[in-house]
């Protein structure tokens, strides 16, 4: 068995840095060592021990007379700042956990029932904050750097992660990791948590049965993926249902499902494959039903052909904080979809192609709420359908 002071036998710290039970000063000397330790094998080889043994035996080696309880902490931070994701790994593990939210070297920030809240833990410096942000993109097959300091992504159990590194942060990499829920949730579980009213569920229940067109608008964070998910979940299980997504998110767990995802540029910046071309794709495919997780650019126009010449019943969400706010938006990204349109055919298309408008908010106290239901007349936009009654 490889001892590691004899592996290097100067010591890492010395057991004074360790001050009523602070692991802060021996942290990072310790997981430098076992990074060394896993560098120094050779290349493709397992360590041959798993991580714990080899931190627990790093620790007792460097750091002695420790007590039990405090070399496991300690042996566990090491193993997450050397190969894990070092502070995220306990929030990522949260289930409670909504957003992770890192600037810099301050405090992180997270959301957590609808609510912004810092936590107790941070990265101890950039080169630390730059090192995880290698082990989240390496695996994915992307890159950050100077030449392309913006970068999306998407973790293994289907988190979104958005990177922005110095220039464009101004205050160090900036981190943002929009959680992932397996399995999604139902209109019902909707309506037992108070988010929807049994009037709201019913009226798109029926909607969706009926094949009529349904847009979720909201505000960032409002909730809208999961209302889109709870309605998708609704569709007939013997329809072909197309689902489009910049970040694959929508689990509908019905039979008959083709999933498609945005891929972004190579490290040669070629082959991206936008929602647009996802889109017109689809209608190759023979959908009975087109669900588009969001709507943010030239796709709009492309929808709303296709909705408008026999693909009705479709589902998307778009940033709007109104239903008519929604409808004007989506007229605004048709016309940057880089044709001649002229705006009035534009208004037109989205008032004849979009049925119902629900919009999905966040309140004040973290709640998230169907707020209101609006139908969508052809000559006069969008009418209040439904409107939520708050206490």
């Amino acid at each position: 068995m490889e001892d590691f002071a004899a592996h290097d036998p100067r010591p890492v710290v010395s057991p004074t840095a360790l001050d009523d039970g602070d692991l802060t000063g021996v942290l990072a000397p310790l997981a430098t060592a076992l990074h060394r330790r896993l560098l120094d094998a050779p290349s493709g080889d397992a360590p041959g021990e798993p991580l714990e043994v080899l931190a627990s035996r790093l620790t007792d080696a460097h750091v002695p007379l420790l007590r039990p309880d405090t070399r496991a902490r300690l042996a566990a931070a090491v193993v997450r700042r050397a190969a894990g994701l070092g502070p995220l790994e306990p929030l990522l593990a949260d289930p409670q956990i909504d957003e992770i939210m890192v600037s810099g070297c301050t405090p992180i920030w997270v959301e957590r029932a609808g609510r912004i809240e810092t936590t107790g833990s941070a990265f101890p410096s950039e080169e630390a904050l730059r090192e995880v942000v290698d082990r989240i993109l390496s695996p994915l097959g992307r890159r950050i750097d100077a030449a392309e300091p913006l970068v999306d992504a998407r973790l293994p159990d289907g988190s979104r992660v958005h990177v922005a590194i110095p220039p464009v942060a101004l205050d160090g990499t900036a981190v943002t990791i929009r959680r992932f829920r397996a399995g999604g949730r139902t209109i019902d579980e909707l309506v037992a948590d108070g988010s929807w009213e049994p009037a709201a569920a019913e009226l798109l229940r029926r909607a969706v049965a009926g094949r009529r067109t349904v847009l979720v608008c909201g505000a960032t964070g409002a909730g809208k993926t999961t209302v889109l998910g709870a309605l998708a979940r609704e569709l007939p299980p013997a329809e072909r249902i197309v689902t489009i997504e910049d970040a694959a998110e929508l689990r509908l767990g019905l039979p008959h499902v083709i999933r498609l995802e945005c891929r972004p540029a190579n490290l040669e910046g070629e082959g991206t494959i936008a929602i647009r071309d996802l889109v017109r794709a689809s209608l190759r495919m023979r959908p009975d039903r087109i669900v588009v997780g969001e709507v943010r650019g030239g796709e709009a126009l492309d929808l709303l052909l296709a909705l408008s010449s026999g693909h009705a019943g479709g589902l998307s969400t778009i940033h709007a904080g109104s239903p008519a706010e929604a409808l004007r938006r989506l007229e605004l990204l048709a016309l940057l979809a880089g044709t001649e349109l002229p705006h009035a055919a534009a208004r037109a298309l989205a008032l004849g192609s979009i049925d119902l408008v629900a919009h999905q908010a966040r309140l004040a106290d973290g709640r998230r709420v169907l707020r209101e239901i609006a139908e969508v007349d052809p000559e006069i936009g969008a009418v209040t359908v439904y409107l939520r009654e708050e206490a």
